[in-house]
């Protein structure tokens, strides 16, 4: 960069640019060439709808359904105005590139590399068809989306911030800094884990050094937790010879450029969760729950039906509660909400079939006429989780791997029952709230068994402090000060005259003093 970009000051109003696989929007075309919007539910809209109202936003997505790509056909290049944000989607070059892109290498290639999912003495053969996966979807998708970026901001004269989001689009800083330089800053946000270097040893060399290379020409890398900043930079020292941290668990140097690792633990919109608790339609599935309950304690689980969820080792360890403390069959009931995801993938299909096979065996084995130990009800109904959150006695989240896991935060925000969180050590949230959760291994369902005992037993007036506990920390640091957090950092970047990235070599740690994650890893 020139000295003058680097004195440019943060309220010159820098574009916020974010690219992402999913929009915030989805299209549906009528029959009058109209089309009807519908807002995305994720908190990065929610947090992009506010960051809107201080800078100019715009977002890149692919362009998804068929609604997506008729709308991204009318608009072509041109960006268009979508309730405050400046919106274009990007088509992929043909069905075959996209479903490469995100079935094959996206999911579940590196999805469960991040998650450390893969059976590796089975699983996965890098075959043929992988290889060509990779190179005509992984990596032209990412060329075609860091190309319109480049096309779209070529002639702004300002700072420009770009976001990429996720592991779908880990290509994309090689291929704007090819098409773009120095004059903007990349920070990408990695949402799931990011594991210790041996995991990475699935990625064929090529591939991986593809994927280290490109994210090391970001400025600076968010993630949700210091753990995963931290295996990053091991990561990086570990597989590229030019990578250096010089004692550094929080920033890493490579050809030049210094990046910076930060954590920035994702959160849930508060006062979008708690409305919708008070909804009508809410109150009316609230009905419903406490009559699945049938007045007895209620544990409860809420999750998409992936592996990393652990919905197996839970009930298992439901299972097992049962055998050894009896007192608790008839008065305890576990209700599963789940939501069937990526079903087109083999893993993630057997998977389901495993969890209802589990959970017909224990209601076989325990059911008594009257009561039936496990529900399991299927399909995505936010409403009626938030419904169910404010109930549970008990609420479950124990992942083998998970960046954040917000059901332990929308949970613990909107119960009246002073219910108590059994949490994995493994769930990123485990940072932010295991001192008043109680904590698993996601892998010891004996201990499990024994934590939702606890639980059960727990004494009225530790219930009530340690929930009162949980939601003060939600309350204190939600969504929007998540994004507000990474846009801090990235303009202190820019409006600073010792910009590491571009310029310094100089082996300094240097941290987001935006974050609040303070613990889970050792300053040694």
């Amino acid at each position: 960069m020139t000295e003058t970009e680097h004195s440019m000051q943060p309220e010159e109003n820098p574009l916020i640019v974010i690219v992402s696989n999913r929009g915030p929007f989805s299209f549906s075309a009528n029959d009058d060439g109209s089309f009807d919007v519908e807002r995305g539910a994720g908190g990065l809209v929610t947090a992009l709808g506010a960051l809107a109202e201080k800078h100019d936003v715009l977002w890149i997505a692919a362009a998804l359904s068929a609604g997506d790509q008729k709308w991204a056909d009318l608009h072509g290049s041109e960006p268009q105005n979508v309730q405050g944000i400046q919106l274009r989607l990007i088509r992929a070059e043909n069905d075959e590139q996209y479903d490469q892109y995100y079935n094959i290498i996206s999911n579940p290639l590196l999805w469960f590399i991040q998650h450390q999912l893969w059976d590796t003495s089975r699983k996965p053969s890098i075959t043929a068809e992988m290889w060509e996966a990779w190179q005509n979807g992984y990596v032209a998708m990412n060329r075609l989306l860091a190309q319109a970026i480049a096309d779209t901001v070529k002639d702004v004269n300002r700072q420009i911030i770009i976001f990429p989001q996720d592991y779908h689009l880990y290509l994309v800083p090689r291929y704007l800094r090819e098409e773009l330089g120095s004059r903007v800053h990349i920070q990408p946000f990695i949402h799931i884990p990011w594991p210790g270097p041996d995991a990475w040893r699935v990625l064929p060399q090529q591939m991986r050094v593809a994927l280290l290379d490109s994210l090391m020409q970001s400025d600076r890398i968010g993630f949700q937790t210091k753990k995963d900043a931290f295996n990053f930079v091991q990561t990086c020292r570990f597989y590229m010879d030019d990578a250096h941290s010089h004692g550094s668990r929080d920033s890493i140097h490579y050809k030049g450029r210094r990046v910076d690792a930060s954590a920035y633990p994702i959160s849930v919109d508060a006062e979008k969760v708690q409305e919708m608790a008070g909804q009508p339609l809410t109150l009316e599935l609230e009905d419903q729950i406490k009559d699945f309950a049938g007045g007895r304690q209620l544990i409860l689980r809420t999750d998409r039906v992936e592996p990393s969820k652990n919905i197996l080792r839970g009930l298992e360890a439901f299972q097992e509660l049962l055998e050894m403390h009896p007192e608790h069959q008839g008065k305890v009931q576990m209700i599963a909400l789940l939501v069937p995801s990526r079903m087109e993938v083999d893993e993630y299909h057997s998977y389901l079939q495993e969890i209802m096979a589990l959970a017909g065996f224990i209601n076989a084995e325990y059911s008594d006429g009257y009561w039936e130990p496990v529900r399991i009800l299927l399909g995505d109904n936010y409403q009626r989780a938030i419904a169910a959150m404010k109930l549970y006695d008990v609420l479950l989240v124990n992942p083998i791997a998970d960046g954040m896991n917000l059901v332990a935060k929308e949970g613990v925000l909107v119960n009246k029952n002073d219910g108590v969180l059994v949490l994995s050590e493994y769930a990123g949230a485990f940072y932010e709230l295991g001192e008043d959760a109680l904590t698993v291994s996601p892998f010891d369902t004996y201990g499990t068994a024994e934590t939702l005992h606890s639980a059960l037993v727990m004494a009225r007036d530790e219930r009530h402090k340690r929930a009162e506990n949980l939601r003060d920390s939600v309350l204190a640091a939600d969504v929007k000060r998540w994004f507000y957090q990474q846009v801090d950092d990235a303009l202190r970047d820019l409006s600073s005259q010792e910009k590491s990235a571009s310029t310094s070599e100089t082996p300094e740690v240097m941290t987001s003093a935006a974050s609040p994650t303070t613990s889970g890893i050792s300053g040694d």
